[in-house]
């Protein structure tokens, strides 16, 4: 990689909308099967948040969700969020040809995954 090559480094997160978990927050019930034993649950459900960063600027924030619920970030998601969000913004910041950083995560490494990455970021994936 040349020393003056441009990176997106990117990842997601979970959040919880409150910035913590506070134990106020959380809802308590009893399991069907030992009613003795008492399980909790969150108030208000985390969020699901993807954003990628350079030297150059910043990708917003991606929330995963659909019908605006939280869901996990699964192969065909994280496909559908490159192809749809990261690189029509990539486009419009006209930066050339950049380098991507990603982590390790199963959606991210899955064969239909990797196949788009490898054809957009050609010799220029860290993964």
């Amino acid at each position: 990689m040349p020393d003056d090559a441009l990176v997106f480094f990117s990842d997601e997160a979970h959040f919880h909308l409150s910035g913590s978990v506070n134990k106020q927050n959380m809802r308590y019930y009893w399991s069907a099967e030992n009613p003795r034993e008492l399980h909790e649950r969150p108030l208000h459900s985390q969020r699901v948040v993807w954003c990628a960063l350079s030297r150059v600027g910043i990708i917003r924030p991606y929330f995963f969700e659909e019908n605006e619920r939280t869901v996990s970030v699964t192969s065909d998601r994280y496909v559908h969020m490159i192809q749809e969000f990261f690189l029509p913004r990539l486009d419009e910041m006209d930066v050339g040809d950049v380098w991507f950083q990603q982590n390790g995560a199963t959606s991210h490494t899955a064969r239909v995954s990797m196949a788009l990455l490898r054809q957009h970021f050609p010799g220029r994936l860290i993964s």
